[in-house]
Order: C-alpha cells, then structure tokens, then sequence
C-alpha cells in the first residue's frame, strides 16, 4: 500500500455550539471530539497528520500535543482553503490523504482504513465516504449510474426530486491521490454566495478531467455525525457512551443499567465487576476485577485494585487496594492511599493520607495529611488537624493503635505502635509505645443543679 496521509480541519469556531470553548474541544465522554479524531487516525498509522488550526489555535495544539503536526489557517475561506493549507507539508508527497472534520468524533479506525483499501482497490483519484442516511435531509447525495459508478455529488439545495429520493449521502470524509488533490485545489473558484474555496468542488475538476471518482459506502451510518450544536453533541455522547459500554459489557464487566452508567473512553475494568446505575467512571479510572461499585458513585482518575467495594462514595485521584471498602457518603481526595482490607465507612473523608491494611475508619471522619499503619481502629468523630492556617502538617498513627471518639490529632504529631487516645482527647504531643493519653477538661457535677438555681431566682420556688 503506498503512503497514507491525513489532513484534519480543526478552524472552525462553530458559533451554533453558543460557547466559550472552540468547537473540536467540546468532550465527548472524557476527550475533546479532536482528540477522538486523533486517536482513531492515529491507529491507522499514518504516515503523517496535519492538523489545520484557526479559532483556538493555541488551545487546540495544546490539547493534541506532538501526535500531529499544525498549520494555521489566517483567515476562514472554507474546507478547500484550509486543506491548501497543508500543501507546504504534504504537497510534493506521492500517496494517498485522508480528509476529515475534528468535529467528527464518531468514525472508527476500521472504517477509515476500510475507506483507504476501497480507494486503493479501485484506483481512484479521489473516494468519497458514504453512508445510507435514514432521514438524508441537508446532506449532499451520491448519484451513481446502473452500474454503480458515481456519476456526482449534489448538494442538497441543487437536488431534483428524484435525486432528492436518494439516501446514499456524503459524509465529508474523503480520501484523494495526494498530488492530484493539491493540482485541483488550485483550480477550485469561489463564485459562490459565501465567496469561499469548497473542497468537493474538487471532485468536479477531478471528473472533468477524466479520472475516476468512487465512493465507499460504510455500514453504520452513526459514525458519520457531525456535531455543530449541543443537540448533535448530546447524541454524539450517548451514541459514544452506548459503545463504550458494550465494549465493556463484552469483556465480562457486568452493567445493572448501561442507559443510565456512564463511562469515558479511556476507562478500564476488569471482568466480574459489578458497575450499578446512576455510576459516573470518569478520566483514566481503572477498576480490577470482583469489584462492586454502587450507585451514584463518582470516580475520577481513580484506581481500585481487585476486589473492591465503593458504596455511594465519590474517589477521585486515589487508590483503593484489594478487598477494601468504602462508603456510602465518603470521599477520597487526591493522594489518598487505602491499604488492602481497610473498611472505610459512611461520611469519611480521606485526603493526601495512606491508610495501612485492615485499619477501620467506621464514620464521621477526616484524615488528611497522615500515615496510618495497620489494624488501627478509628473511632466516630475523629479529626485529624492538619493545617494552621498557614501550613498543612503531617501526622503518623502506628501499628494497632487505638483512636476514641471525638478525638482531634493537632499535626504534627507521632502516635507509636499499640498506643490508645481515649475518647474526647485532643492530641497535641507525641504519644509513645503502649502509652495511653487523655487530654480533655475534668467533668465536674454539681447536684441539685436546676433547683438550686431556680431558688435563687424565685425564693418562693419549691
């Protein structure tokens, strides 16, 4: 197969998306629709990408990184203008060039690399991708003749009725010879309403001149949407969502809810867990096998080892080891680190803090700044202090200490191995081995409390 190409248009503004953000940035389960396009054209191995930037140019080559190359398109002249854009990288290269929009986040590897044996196969200067469209409105339509050859590409507008009829349409993507593609650009006029340069003026010249245009016709019609509007958006989403699902669902990971379970791309679980509606999966989360996540549980960048429970709780940037548990109502911030077998219970939070194994946070809890050892028992209530207003400080609880309730660790502090904290303390100093501290005000009872005081305000009271 000779050298494959890809040029991507990433320019516009897309002002129908009323947004701040430039369109090809809008996420599609976790990635900006580029970054899917990307990703997809990547995986055909190109021999080169070109990425043709213009409002946002900045914030889009940040984003797409060194996996393509760039070239700014100044000033908006449409898709014929843009792809002359790349000629200084590509024009004077012999092989083959894929275009496509960075707002199509939909299409698959399979396809595009489909759509280049096609064209390869049949010797054509230029391929057009199509699809059979359910409800073909707006689109350009394929006329082809009786034996299957295409004849034209007819915008929508330009129509008879009978052609009008047809549901083959142009999906906008096409692969063309690539010296061919930029000998015709330069022929395309912009005699037009809008006065710009339109791409598929070039299959025109190309015909004109005798060569040979085919089409490719993929199967699934739903890789070809576009999105130019929130609405579009949405479906794109929930199309995207619904495949990243059964993906995962075919792998063994067992979905109570698929329509109402959602996954971004680049998320990995492993098989026999158990994901409950109303699950948000988010980032570069990766979840082990056997684990149980219910519902409306949130994770973000988060990693669960195998065998791991999270119970209504939310983890984001955190690690939970095997057999540990969590929840319902808790959160692990960034940094938390939750040894194997750790139960964390309801209403605990856990931030920048390693809990070591088979220690027990039941409730009412936060841990932040601190080293926990293993078989510790936090009881109810307990705070760890960690910040003085201008500093965060560091604590450590040794092995099987023991934490009562209501109790407030002032960072920093060290408690040793097999230590107790009796309940209500508040810990300011270290705690050695096998010491017990107690650091609360001394009850004192004064009986006969309310009448004695009641006499003293009305002397008749009895």
């Amino acid at each position: 197969m000779s050298k494959k190409f890809t040029i991507i248009l990433a320019a516009g503004k897309g002002t129908r998306m009323k947004s701040k953000y430039y369109k090809v940035l809008q996420p599609v389960c976790g990635k900006s629709m580029v970054e899917h396009v990307v990703s997809q054209v990547g995986a055909i191995h190109p021999d080169a990408i070109v990425t043709i930037v213009g409002h946002g140019a900045e914030a889009v080559e940040k984003t797409l990184g060194s996996r393509t190359e760039f070239v700014l398109q100044e000033e908006q002249l449409g898709t014929g203008h843009a792809v002359l854009q790349a000629e200084p990288l590509l024009g004077q290269k012999d092989g083959s060039t894929l275009i496509m929009s960075g707002d199509t986040p939909l299409f698959t590897a399979k396809t595009l690399n489909d759509l280049f044996a096609y064209h390869e196969a049949k010797g054509a200067k230029a391929t057009i991708l199509t699809a059979n469209a359910p409800d073909p409105t707006g689109y350009g339509r394929i006329i082809r003749d009786a034996d299957g050859n295409v004849v034209k590409n007819v915008e929508q507008k330009d129509a008879t009725p009978e052609e009008a009829l047809i549901s083959e349409i142009n999906t906008g993507v096409y692969v063309f010879d690539n010296q061919s593609l930029f000998k015709a650009l330069h022929r395309v006029k912009n005699n037009n309403a809008q006065g710009e340069y339109y791409l598929p003026d070039v299959l025109g010249i190309l015909r004109e001149a005798g060569e040979k245009v085919a089409a490719y016709q993929m199967p699934d019609y739903t890789e070809s949407l576009g999105v130019n509007d929130r609405v579009a958006l949405a479906k794109a989403t929930r199309i995207m969502q619904q495949r990243i699902n059964e993906q995962h669902m075919r792998s063994g990971v067992t979905l109570i809810d698929p329509a109402t379970t959602y996954i971004d791309t680049d998320v990995q679980i492993g098989a026999d867990t158990v994901i409950e509606p109303g699950v948000y999966l988010k980032g570069e989360t990766v979840i082990g096998e056997d684990c149980h996540i219910g519902t409306h549980s949130e994770l973000i960048d988060a990693t669960l080892e195998n065998d791991v429970t999270v119970t209504s709780s939310t983890i984001e940037h955190a690690i939970m080891r095997a057999h540990s548990d969590i929840g319902p109502n808790s959160h692990l911030r960034p940094d938390a680190d939750i040894g194997e077998y750790v139960h964390l219970g309801n209403f605990v939070e856990i931030k920048k803090a390693k809990i070591g194994a088979r220690t027990k946070v039941g409730h009412l809890t936060y841990v932040g700044n601190a080293t926990l050892g293993t078989d510790i028992n936090v009881g109810c209530g307990v705070v760890f202090v960690n910040y003085d207003g201008v500093k965060k400080w560091q604590s450590t609880i040794g092995d099987h200490a023991f934490i009562g309730s209501n109790s407030n660790i002032v960072a920093p502090v060290e408690v040793a191995d097999h230590s107790f904290i009796a309940a209500g303390s508040t810990i300011t100093k270290d705690v050695p081995f096998h010491a017990m501290a107690i650091a609360r005000a001394r009850q004192t009872t004064k009986e006969d409390y309310w009448k004695r005081l009641s006499v003293a305000n009305d002397p008749d009271w009895n």
